[in-house]
């Protein structure tokens, strides 16, 4: 579903009743009331701006709160997206059109990337769009250069494409996928061993934050097929030309202001005032300050609201907030060290695995991507390490020299440089941990509270995007149900994700009527699934 909305058929007393529907391009409009509802986001990621911004052009009164010292006062500025370097995807087509709505060019061109073990480079990634367009899965697979893998262990992850026609994105899929590692997909499908240590796991790491076997098989399928497998342009990428803070966020947040919205720092929601008699949120509450709302959309990441479950006499009454507290989040180290010379990467984003037993990681050239950059005589580089919970204690010149070590071994020419300077910067419980068995944890994007909504990366929706592209289609889609809500406003229109390709719609169709052949059998549920 593409998360948008419609007016259906009025009632007999003539009042408008609404739901939600597929359709992207219908956009009922309502009266604009003289008296201005409010509106209080919590969270200012893309997931707060995007509910945000839509409801700004809609004439509410909006106020943004934004904790900020989740990591402590130093990172207070940042946005939950600046903890890292993502990159933006090829079917990341709502944020293509806010940034040109919001009339900016923060991104590069489309990029190439590597893959690197101890051995060395392992795969290298082309721009998927410049070379032959086949059907997925051989488009990505003939079109990647294997540098080390033998053919024959590239096939062994065909099979695979079974799992990925049967899992659509729906509850059912999900229900029967999540409670599998990936580790064990991949061996059910016969991937072979040396295909898992050097593709699988590595990529797995970077785009779920954990080891395989620590990933939930549906989130597996769905990130896989989001960004690898759908079509295979879809794993071409671009990057920011500096900080998402700088590039993006600060001219899309000055343009909110300009509309009247409100951004308030340092702001640590402690509990929502309840009125009991309608079963609303009424205020949001900051320690002694409170907010009147008429609406609340809490966009903040797992932690962040395990934090506020905790501090709420509201929230922690309820079991689908107390649910919340049984989800994890995993630990992300940044490294970004100046080097004294110059050193020449082929590539300007690579993703590396398989040194001392740790974690997967990336690493840029800043000095390729970033503007600010371009004619420095130095490079630049940053190491972004997912689940690093090993490295997180470590002292800075410890973790510098390991990763010195580690690029050395991936590119040669590390050996000769000398850091100049160096930035830390650990960032625990900052990631989504989609582990198996966590969506039955997970939360919707409506709440028992009438008029509380939520929004964020690991919030349940049927879009099937992923990342930065599925926290700003959750605030869309947060925006969309406060103004059904309030029956004021016009809903935004949210693009869907580009439709499966032929071969693979009739590969679902035909397997879904075998599964409902085999659910009709007296047997079908007595097997453990």
């Amino acid at each position: 579903m593409s998360g948008c909305w419609r007016v259906l058929p009025a009632f007999p007393n003539g009042k408008l009743r609404r739901g939600f529907c597929c359709r992207a391009d219908d956009q009922p409009v309502y009266t604009v009331r003289h008296n201005k509802k409010k509106v209080v986001v919590v969270g200012s990621g893309w997931a707060g701006l995007g509910a945000a911004h839509h409801l700004c052009k809609q004439d509410f009164d909006v106020t943004v709160l934004e904790g900020g010292y989740e990591f402590g006062s130093k990172n207070k500025s940042l946005s939950p997206d600046d903890f890292g370097i993502r990159g933006f995807w090829y079917p990341f087509r709502n944020i293509f059109n806010l940034v040109d709505e919001i009339g900016v060019k923060p991104f590069t061109s489309w990029t190439k990337s590597a893959q690197y073990s101890e051995e060395g480079l392992v795969v290298k990634y082309p721009i998927f769009q410049d070379v032959p367009q086949l059907p997925t899965p051989f488009g990505t697979l003939f079109n990647t250069q294997f540098v080390r893998l033998p053919l024959i262990d590239q096939l062994t992850s065909i099979p695979l494409m079974a799992a990925v026609i049967d899992f659509d994105n729906t509850d059912a899929s999900w229900r029967k996928y999540d409670p599998i590692t990936a580790r064990e997909l991949l061996k059910r499908f016969g991937c072979s061993e040396r295909l898992y240590q050097d593709v699988f796991d590595p990529l797995l790491q970077v785009g779920l934050f954990a080891p395989a076997e620590q990933c939930s098989a549906a989130a597996t399928l769905g990130m896989l097929y989001y960004f690898v497998l759908a079509n295979q342009k879809h794993f071409d990428l671009v990057w920011c030309r500096g900080t998402v803070r700088e590039q993006i966020f600060q001219p899309w947040i000055e343009s909110l202001k300009t509309q009247g919205c409100r951004f308030l720092e340092g702001r640590k929601v402690t509990d929502v005032a309840l009125n009991e008699e309608t079963g609303c949120i009424t205020e949001v509450v900051c320690g002694k300050e409170s907010f009147k709302a008429d609406a609340l959309i809490l966009a903040v990441g797992i932690s962040t609201l395990q934090e506020i479950i905790q501090n709420s006499a509201a929230l922690c009454t309820r079991e689908e907030f107390l649910k919340i507290m049984k989800l994890n989040s995993t630990d992300l180290l940044t490294v970004k060290v100046e080097l004294d010379r110059k050193v020449n990467l082929p590539n300007a984003s690579n993703v590396s695995s398989g040194f001392e037993g740790s974690c997967a990681w990336t690493f840029f050239d800043l000095s390729m991507i970033y503007d600010e950059y371009k004619e420095s005589t130095t490079t630049v580089i940053q190491a972004d390490f997912y689940h690093a919970n090993d490295l997180l204690p470590l002292k800075d010149e410890k973790i510098v020299e390991k990763t010195m070590s580690w690029l050395s071994k991936c590119i040669k020419d590390f050996e000769n440089a000398t850091v100049i300077d160096k930035e830390i910067g650990r960032f625990p419980k900052s990631l989504t941990h989609f582990f198996p068995g966590s969506y039955k944890y997970m939360m919707r994007g409506s709440t028992s509270f009438p008029n509380l909504y939520m929004a964020g990366d690991w919030i349940t929706n049927r879009h099937g995007s992923w990342s930065q592209e599925k926290s700003y289609v959750t605030g869309l889609e947060a925006a969309n149900r406060i103004i059904d809500y309030l029956e004021e406003g016009t809903f935004a229109k949210i693009l869907p994700v580009q439709e499966d390709e032929p071969h693979i719609q009739s590969l679902r169709s035909l397997n879904r009527n075998l599964n409902d052949i085999i659910e009709q059998l007296p047997w079908s549920n007595y097997f453990l699934q």
